[in-house]
């Protein structure tokens, strides 16, 4: 009788096809070795000058700048022996039919290596000290083979939730996502591996605040406006900005963020349409250029008078539900104002107006003036009414 396995068919062709990819992509060190060549790698720049904004396609784009990681210089050496260090453990959980997640990849690698000096004393290093050191490695080794950790089968914390009229196939099993009760089912760390299988929705939802998500959840407002109602639970992870791009991108469904009405809620908005600085080698994958901000916006609040635009707050309401600004808010402001994503009319004014005011909103304030305002007036309208800061 055969062994049996317990991990799905999907999961192991993902298995399969990158550890085939990592060997290879590997074994090109080995080959410059063996004809000769000092041991090399040519990795693109993650940084920030080697970030462009690609104002075409929306999106936050890798440059063509490399670097090469050499063995045999004594700067690079310790990365390169870290770089190969880190590749092997993946490949030998990809082979083991192990799913690691990045603490353990930290873990796993983390020990350490006895020398001798020049003056023949014996010294001590550590592979590495921190994980914030091993992550960058992973982050490194995710550009040079041209692999993300979720093709790698690489796990994290799974953080964003989904709920709507909608089935799915996750590994072997169907689920139903109109059938979590008052719950919802948690985005998986691996969104690739997931199947579309029917979904019957107009639109998708994404909300900033995981509170404001479950009240709309258990209000029905999914099931009575069809949408795909998500939450990334304040800034947003790998696998739920990969959910929304591939719900947008594979289900044509519209994507509409809704955030708080300060700079923070405003970059995780930016984040889900173009990508980030620091992850922009994935945007491509991650980022969806067509979402749209569907509020909190300032002018909601304090309405424009350029374009005759009405608040949504009567006086009184604004007394009470505005909070004040923090030097860190503005501080931030000020960044989203030097970002070329946010250099558009609209959001120069809203962001001068914040400057102005030098007051900010959470969504639980429109909710304050009760669910169903929320739900079946402020919502629908922006929707309607193509109320969207671009």
């Amino acid at each position: 009788m055969g062994e049996l396995r317990f991990t799905s068919s999907v999961d192991v062709k993902a298995r399969k096809n990158a550890a085939e990819r990592l060997r290879a992509k590997f074994l090109e060190l080995v080959q410059k070795i063996l004809e000769g060549e000092e041991p090399s790698m040519e990795i693109p720049k993650r940084t920030l000058s080697n970030t462009i904004y690609d104002r075409e396609r929306k999106l936050l784009l890798l440059g063509p700048e490399k670097f090469e990681r050499n063995f045999l210089d004594m700067r690079e050496a310790r990365k390169f022996m870290q770089t190969v260090l880190m590749a092997s453990i993946i490949y030998e959980a990809l082979v083991n039919d192990e799913y690691p997640t990045i603490r353990d990849l930290y873990y796993r690698g983390k020990h350490t290596i006895k020398y001798r000096d020049h003056r023949g004393r014996t010294e001590e290093e550590n592979t590495w000290d921190e994980q914030k050191e091993s992550d960058a490695v992973l982050r490194d080794i995710e550009v040079f083979v041209g692999l993300l950790r979720e093709d790698m089968l690489i796990l994290s914390k799974e953080k964003g939730k989904v709920v709507g009229d909608m089935r799915i196939r996750s590994g072997d099993d169907v689920i139903d996502l109109s059938k979590m009760g008052h719950g919802a089912y948690a985005i998986e760390p691996t969104p690739d591996l997931i199947e579309f299988l029917d979904v019957n929705a107009e639109f998708v939802l994404v909300v900033e605040k995981d509170a404001v998500f479950q009240q709309l959840h258990r209000a029905g407002f999914w099931k009575k406006y069809k949408a795909i109602l998500i939450t990334s639970a304040g800034q947003p992870d790998r696998a739920t900005r990969r959910f929304v791009r591939r719900l947008n991108e594979e289900l044509g469904l519209p994507v509409y963020i809704l955030t708080d009405a300060d700079p923070y809620g405003w970059y995780i908005y930016s984040v889900f349409r173009i990508g980030s600085i620091t992850l922009s080698y994935e945007s491509e994958r991650l980022a969806t250029p067509n979402a749209k901000f569907l509020g909190v916006s300032m002018t909601d609040i304090f309405g424009d008078p350029k374009t005759g635009k009405k608040p949504y707050l009567t006086e009184a309401e604004r007394k009470n539900f505005i909070i004040k600004a923090k030097k860190t808010d503005i501080k931030r402001a000020k960044e989203l104002m030097n970002y070329e994503w946010f250099k558009t009319p609209k959001w120069e004014r809203e962001i001068k107006l914040f400057l102005e005011k030098q007051s900010k909103l959470e969504i639980e304030a429109l909710a304050g003036k009760g669910l169903r305002f929320l739900m079946d007036v402020y919502i629908p309208t922006k929707i309607q009414t193509q109320d969207f800061i671009e």
